[in-house]
């Protein structure tokens, strides 16, 4: 990519790469603590995942719940992946991380005692999850983290991480002034995820793993993409494309019930808790039950819950919006790609192996997640460690940082339409290693170089930067998909359907100097 002439400089002691729940509460936790910081974000206000959000915050019940419970719950849907040291620093941290957003004047739904209501989603044992506005939990946490008042640049873009000897240096960007540079000695990553690689998304158009392909091309590793999340239950409408809304679990939560075209029960006998079992579960349930019918949808009944369009308005708005009134009509739903349980590889104070650089919310790997996320656990995440990675970032203040070196390096690109197809098609809830083997043939034969010119406008930039991310982390997804010879969690394999012992690992990924997605670890055993 071509950048000309820098238009503009800045420094700060700390980058912030994204405008939602964890790149706000860190730009937040490091401006108290005396740092310089300045957010970047490629949409505006809103056009974030955060904002999405319907479900809620998974946090440890007062009564009747506790912290091991919900470790538990959060390591069986984690399928053995989980690293538990991180869990349980996770979920540890949920009361004082709310009691923190509440502080800024988020609120929460309340119950008939007055106290914040709680409701109960799949995988969860308790009622521990808290939410706002119904179903517009992520919205009300938006608004509040907007509210605060911290300043933030829209509409700009990061195109490269800039590294030196002693790490991070600071980073180019291109916004509608033109390309720039900004000094800093710490870069914290918080671009949520890469729904935009599937042409069926519950994300916004600006999740196109931005993340990732900067952490990897500054040199970090990142570790289980292959493990994405489908969403089971998102809106079918004949002909969708692009981002569709999920209907939340907290509908079944609440007893709605998942049905086919015949009324008969998608889950029963799957699981022992039915509708309300760990996604990947509902996922591949539903994807069955679609394969034996033949049909591209199944139903959720909920119908026998009172009071639907007021405990859940924006997804009655929505289903209305299609010719659909879910107090009478059955709703149409199929799966849809909703969240990356992987990223870039960090501890659970957001750090990585590159010094300065930190990760948290959707496009980190904590360890929390594990081979498939349990629901609620997102925004929780990115409080807790939105709010370490900006306190951590505080032990790079002093060192001092300039870029000197101008480069971008964004690779090369597929034509985006096509990737989604590839992907949809080899990569999405079902897999096999021929389908796996025949997606990367074709994105090496499609991929062009990804060229600009610098009088090209800030959008014709960002979507080039964007369209090399997806290409990028497709390749790496894939790479460890193809290794991951084995079902586990959200990932599926129909050529594997069992688990193998010596897969109970994450799988590392790093680029080569030719700037390849290349496996660092995890090799299998050695035959006899």
């Amino acid at each position: 990519m071509d950048i000309g002439t820098i238009a503009w400089e800045a420094e700060a002691d700390l980058v912030v790469v994204g405008g939602g729940v964890a790149g706000l509460t860190a730009a937040r936790t490091a401006s108290l603590r005396g740092l310089r910081v300045l957010t970047l974000s490629k949409g505006g206000p809103n056009d974030t995942s955060t904002q999405y959000a319907q479900g809620g915050i998974a946090v440890v019940a007062p009564h009747g719940d506790s912290v091991d419970s919900h470790l538990q719950d959060t390591m069986e849907a984690g399928a053995g992946l989980c690293d538990v040291d991180a869990v349980r620093s996770v979920v540890s941290g949920g009361r004082d991380a709310v009691a923190a957003l509440t502080d800024l004047g988020a609120v929460f739904d309340l119950g008939r005692d007055g106290r914040i209501s709680r409701t109960r989603e799949g995988g969860h044992s308790a009622r521990r999850i808290i939410h706002a506005g119904g179903d517009a939990t992520g919205a009300e946490v938006q608004r509040a983290l907007n509210a605060a008042g911290l300043p933030v640049l829209f509409g700009a873009a990061v195109c490269e991480i800039v590294t030196g000897a002693d790490g991070v240096c600071g980073v180019i960007a291109v916004s509608d002034k033109g390309f720039g540079l900004v000094h800093a000695p710490a870069v914290l990553l918080a671009t949520g995820g890469l729904g935009q690689l599937y042409a069926l998304s519950t994300n916004p158009p600006g999740a196109t793993a931005d993340g990732i392909a900067l952490a990897l091309r500054a040199g970090a590793a990142v570790a289980d993409l292959e493990f994405l999340q489908f969403h089971p239950t998102v809106l079918y409408t004949p002909g969708g494309l692009g981002r569709r809304p999920l209907i939340s679990e907290a509908v079944r939560g609440e007893g709605a019930v998942l049905v086919d075209a015949n009324g008969d029960s998608v889950t029963a006998g799957v699981h022992p808790r039915g509708d309300l079992a760990p996604r990947d579960v509902v996922s591949r349930a539903i994807a069955a039950r679609m394969r034996l019918l033949g049909v591209d949808h199944v139903y959720l009944d909920g119908r026998a819950i009172d009071g639907f369009a007021q405990r859940f308005p924006t997804i009655t708005a929505s289903c209305l919006a299609a010719g659909i009134d879910p107090s009478v009509d059955m709703i149409p739903i199929a799966p849809a790609a909703h969240y990356q349980c992987g990223g870039v590889l960090t501890d659970t104070d957001g750090r990585t192996e590159v010094p300065g650089l930190y990760a948290a919310g959707e496009v980190a790997r904590t360890g929390l997640h594990g081979a498939n996320r349990l629901g609620s656990n997102s925004l929780l995440e990115g409080l807790v460690v939105g709010e370490r990675a900006g306190a951590a970032a505080a032990e790079r203040r002093g060192i001092r940082a300039r870029v000197t070196e101008i480069t971008c390096t964004a690779g090369d690109y597929v034509d985006r339409a096509d990737l989604q197809q590839l992907m949809s098609s080899h990569a999405a809830v079902v897999r096999e290693g021929d389908g796996l083997a025949v997606a990367l043939k074709a994105i090496d034969a499609a991929a062009r170089p990804t060229l600009t010119r610098p009088d090209d406008d800030a959008a014709h930039q960002i979507s080039a930067l964007e369209d090399a991310a997806l290409t990028l982390t497709a390749r790496a997804l894939l790479t460890a998909a193809t290794v991951r010879t084995e079902s586990r969690g959200c990932h599926t394999r129909s050529d594997y359907p069992g688990r193998e012992d010596w897969l109970r690992q994450s799988l590392p990924i790093r680029l080569t100097r030719e700037g390849r997605p290349q496996l660092a670890a995890a090799r299998p055993p050695a035959k006899p």
